[in-house]
């Protein structure tokens, strides 16, 4: 369902948002989400059938026979969104197509829709150079109302040269967060590049805490991506440093390509490295195509 800004967004946020996830619900057959198994219980005779992964093998190791481990499960998940509203969320400037944090927003929003149909707990965290809103974990409609509006409002937020520091943020949300829980980051990951390895130790922070993380690194495609300009000069604005300069972008488009690629490629090796769901996500993608992708891979994987 391709979004225009026509319509008002930051007034019509959560009916958006029902209509991005009625687009998708239907064809998930259960919960892409689940609570955790938080505490080991005992252990039991394996019986045909029981998944593999589940039985101990260093038991097996002493006994020769298979046993099972139990758990104590929590029966409802927790799960936190964090969206970066730093001023490169901002691109890009256009009238009719949404930027990244508009996208962002339109996604968290159906993600609070869909843990409200589940009865889960959701929690908004909102970050640029430090976190500057962050909500409690509560699972009443009330609260996703209230959740829904931050959201609205972020919509509306035009934050000048305002900078990211991820991992601070980050940190502060591991800190918050004690129980284990679904830590959902939506970002551009547009930090000072000395800054990366950082940002992957407050979210190896967050996976020493036990809870998963999902990344949903939002570019555009055509512009930030590939580099796509008309052949005529332009002047290019570091959105977060207020820095300028005039170019011609045919004169660095290999070198910019070559070095996003690198970066992009960067991204995905340290989100590999430390058992972190990356997921790329172009603005060009529909809201509802994007998480519909996402959440069917979940769902097949349970």
């Amino acid at each position: 369902m391709p979004i225009l800004l026509q319509q008002p967004l930051s007034e019509n946020l959560e009916l958006i948002a029902r209509q991005v996830v009625e687009g998708f619900i239907i064809g998930l057959h259960k919960s892409p989400f689940h609570g955790f198994s938080v505490e080991f219980a005992e252990h039991r005779l394996y019986n045909p059938g029981d998944p593999l992964r589940h039985i101990d093998w260093r038991v097996y190791g002493r006994t020769d026979k298979l046993f099972v481990k139990r758990f104590e499960e929590e029966t409802n998940l927790r799960c936190c969104i964090v969206l970066d509203t730093s001023s490169s969320m901002l691109f890009p400037e256009d009238t009719v197509k949404l930027n990244k944090l508009q996208y962002s927003c339109v996604c968290a929003a159906a993600l609070f829709q869909l843990l409200k149909r589940q009865l889960d707990a959701g929690a908004l965290a909102l970050f640029d150079d430090q976190v500057n809103y962050m909500s409690a974990c509560r699972s009443a409609n009330s609260h996703y109302r209230l959740l829904t509006n931050e959201l609205s409002r972020t919509l509306q937020y035009k934050p000048v040269n305002k900078k990211t520091n991820a991992a601070k943020a980050l940190h502060q949300v591991a800190e918050q967060m004690h129980k284990r829980s679904l830590i959902v980051v939506f970002s551009d990951m547009m930090d000072d590049a000395d800054n990366i390895d950082e940002i992957f130790a407050a979210l190896q922070h967050l996976r020493y805490n036990k809870h998963e993380v999902i990344l949903f690194h939002v570019m555009d495609g055509i512009q930030e991506i590939s580099f796509e300009f008309e052949d005529r000069p332009y002047e290019f604005v570091d959105m977060e440093s207020g820095e300028r300069i005039k170019l011609q972008p045919q004169q660095i488009k290999e070198q910019y390509t070559s070095q996003m690629q690198t970066f992009q490629q960067l991204i995905a090796d340290k989100c590999h490295q430390y058992q972190v769901d990356r997921i790329p996500v172009d603005l060009s993608a529909p809201p509802d195509q994007v998480l519909y992708s996402f959440l069917l891979k979940r769902n097949k994987m349970q």
